[in-house]
């Protein structure tokens, strides 16, 4: 390659790179500009939370909590979305015509809520029958039922009730029932501080309250389910 053109060329690969630097700086400070953003993206709940740690006598300047305050605001209103959860959205019509009459039973759901006293987790497993008449729910209908209930500050035996409330009310069927059974981090971490102790619920409707063979067919069929 001539002097010349070997310069050329060497001019061409510098005017390359030099072009390529501010993109590379713009990306960069795109990224950084954006965290900085999301760590002001937190409302009133963020700065109690942030009260909080200075009335503990934390510092929330340092590292570990420079974005707690934020963190916390968004892990709270996730955990109590259930507030403007609507349930005829979840449902989305997805109700089907069914001859089948026969008790319709979806075990082992696991859910999580808080204590409405405490504050604190409780989680565990709902069990749910209901006894269609001519109209049947999509199974992934009732998990989200449960989810709406439990994403909100509860007591367990009101979620229980929630349920079975809300399924009578959408399908009509002949009998629904509920069964619950969750551990409380308020009898586990504090108070009486009993690892092994679990709280059992029910709720039953129609049938399953007036008919007792139509309940022990339920409660055996999730008997293997329960502790």
């Amino acid at each position: 390659m001539k002097s010349g053109n070997k310069a050329a060329a060497l001019k061409v690969v510098e005017t390359k790179v030099a072009a390529a630097e501010p993109a590379s700086k713009f990306a960069t400070k795109y990224v950084t500009g954006s965290q900085d953003a999301k760590k002001d993206e937190r409302g009133a709940i963020g700065d109690m939370f942030e009260k909080i740690l200075k009335d503990l006598g934390e510092d929330p300047s340092r590292e570990g909590l420079l974005r707690t305050p934020y963190r916390a605001e968004k892990a709270l209103r996730f955990l109590t979305s259930g507030y403007t959860t609507n349930i005829e959205e979840i449902v989305n019509g997805a109700l089907f015509t069914a001859e089948n009459d026969d008790m319709v039973v979806v075990k082992n759901i696991e859910y999580y809520s808080m204590c409405e006293h405490h504050m604190l987790p409780f989680f565990g497993t709902v069990h749910v029958a209901y006894l269609p008449d001519k109209k049947i729910i999509g199974l992934s209908k009732i998990p989200r039922i449960i989810d709406a209930f439990a994403r909100r500050l509860q007591v367990q035996e009101r979620i229980t009730q929630q349920i079975a409330d809300t399924l009578m009310e959408v399908l009509e069927p002949r009998g629904v029932a509920v069964v619950s059974e969750a551990k409380h981090f308020c009898m586990m971490m504090r108070g009486v501080e009993k690892q092994c102790s679990s709280t059992v619920t029910s709720a039953m409707l129609g049938e399953f309250r007036r008919n007792s063979a139509t309940k022990d067919e339920f409660l055996a069929l999730i008997r293997s389910s329960l502790r």
